[in-house]
């Protein structure tokens, strides 16, 4: 008779497909055997009453990376997949940064250097192209889509990182010929330095500020610009952490127009809106990211992306400062206008526990849905799937088991991250997870960490299915 290294009995196994009562078998890392009666195995985990759901997949999350002068960001790899496990994530995918001056070979060295040995959880790495020079389009950027960097970021905004529109067009002119997927932060850079100029000249310069100088119309402007040279080039475009309905219909047009334009949005923009960052004092900073949360009206649209499926992936964009330090978002800087004010929010540990209570238990989207969301699609959409993102026969054994009954009020102290604060504090939350398993590891067990730094590894990808080697443009 075979024995298994874990059995996980008695659990309701949900998938993106469907779900059914049956045992999870493991071995060697890997999904073995699912069915009943499967025998013996070392260890046995009593799932009854319990959800198994695949481990969640966040395809947004930055971590360790450059964030400006005097600025540090919160978390490294050791605390950003701590806080990923204890919230039931299996698999992270950070951003590599590269800067100006600097060749992509050399920014991934260094990024790796950071990671080993200090992950609970798996990793891949996204590329961020900020300098797009010859010899990082001929030669660099093929070279490491085929070595399993198959994903690159672009960004229209921030200053050292904004890219004109011949460079992006240059850029996805490569991931045409390679089969890379390319992702765009979409909000036009001149638009905002004019709003932010002419509210300092005006004297608002508290953080509240940073949303009025991020309107939605340039977020809309920006998304339908960025739909447009994909479509020059024919080459598929994700657009990531949308926030409002005019930037979702922007995605939903190009859809129904037949063009592979994919959507993501995240946690803050279902749950937090511009009026968090009119706190008193500097409070307001705690909530300063880009796109800024908008207006409820904007969350509603958001949940009816992810309904519908405009949006099919449903991600963090963990990216964390600390609040009270002059490294994070007391920066002093940040004090006489809120440009300064370090841009992102925590909240990897976060975000399936608030997408699964406000939306599985507040009936917006189903059980299914939410592992679409939330481990599937990034997988797929990423280039991990079926090794990753879903339950079944032969694939990674990363599971999270999820207690759906647990109540409690989410505090910063359950969340494990490098940061001193979380912007969900106090948020009623009804739905757990109570263990988090890594290729078969343990590493999360009711709230504390359990498995060894270092476990988690870094992942090559293959190309993603939306993609295709297509060649040079031609006209």
């Amino acid at each position: 008779m075979t024995i298994y290294d874990t059995i996980i009995r008695g659990g309701t196994i949900v998938t993106a497909a469907d779900r059914t009562r049956c045992d999870v078998a493991i071995s060697g890392g890997r999904i073995v055997a699912l069915g009943t009666d499967l025998g013996d195995a070392r260890e046995v985990i009593d799932a009854a009453g319990r959800l198994v759901l695949p481990g969640g997949v966040d395809a947004h999350v930055h971590i360790s990376q450059p964030s400006g002068d005097g600025i540090v960001m919160a978390d490294d790899f050791e605390s950003g997949t701590r806080s990923a496990a204890l919230g039931g994530n299996t698999t992270i995918m950070p951003f590599c940064l590269q800067e100006k001056g600097q060749s992509l070979r050399q920014a991934l060295k260094d990024y790796h250097a950071k990671a080993e040995g200090e992950c609970h959880v798996d990793v891949s790495f996204h590329l961020i192209i900020a300098d797009p020079t010859d010899q990082v389009l001929g030669q660099e950027l093929p070279a490491l889509v085929a070595d399993g960097y198959t994903s690159f970021k672009i960004f229209m905004t921030y200053e050292g990182l904004a890219l004109n529109d011949r460079e992006i067009l240059d850029v996805m002119s490569v991931a045409r010929e390679t089969g890379a997927l390319v992702m765009v932060h979409a909000e036009n850079y001149d638009a905002i330095r004019f709003m932010t100029e002419q509210l300092e000249k005006a004297g608002r310069t508290a953080p509240r500020f940073h949303a009025t100088s991020r309107p939605i119309a340039v977020e809309r402007e920006a998304t339908h610009r960025a739909i447009s040279l994909a479509e020059l080039v024919d080459v598929p475009v994700m657009i990531v952490h949308v926030s409002n309905r005019e930037s979702m219909e922007q995605i939903r047009w190009a859809q129904n127009k037949g063009l592979t334009v994919l959507g993501e949005t995240c946690t803050q923009y279902l749950v937090l809106t511009e009026k968090d960052l009119d706190g008193l004092n500097m409070e307001g900073a705690k909530y300063v990211c880009s796109p800024p949360p908008r207006d409820e009206a904007s969350q509603e649209a958001c949940w009816e992306g992810l309904r519908t499926g405009v949006f099919t992936i449903f991600s963090s964009d963990h990216c964390p400062f600390r609040y009270d330090d002059p490294a994070g978002k007391l920066t002093p800087k940040g004090r006489t206008s809120f440009r300064w004010v370090p841009n992102g929010i925590p909240g990897v540990g976060a975000r399936l526990p608030i997408l699964f209570s406000e939306g599985v238990m507040k009936g917006r989207i189903d059980i299914e849905r939410f592992v679409a969301l939330t481990a599937t699609n990034p997988a797929k959409t990423y280039g991990l799937y079926p090794r990753k993102g879903t339950i079944a026969v032969g694939a990674d054994a990363d599971i999270a088991i999820w207690d759906p009954e647990r109540e409690l009020t989410l505090s910063h102290a359950m969340l494990g991250d490098g940061s001193d604060y979380t912007p969900y504090e106090g948020r009623p939350i009804k739905g757990w997870p109570v263990l988090t398993m890594v290729r078969g590891a343990v590493v999360m067990r009711d709230g504390a960490l359990v498995g060894r730094k270092g476990h988690g590894t870094h992942l090559a990808r293959g190309l993603s299915p939306y993609a295709t080697k297509a060649g040079p443009v031609t006209f």
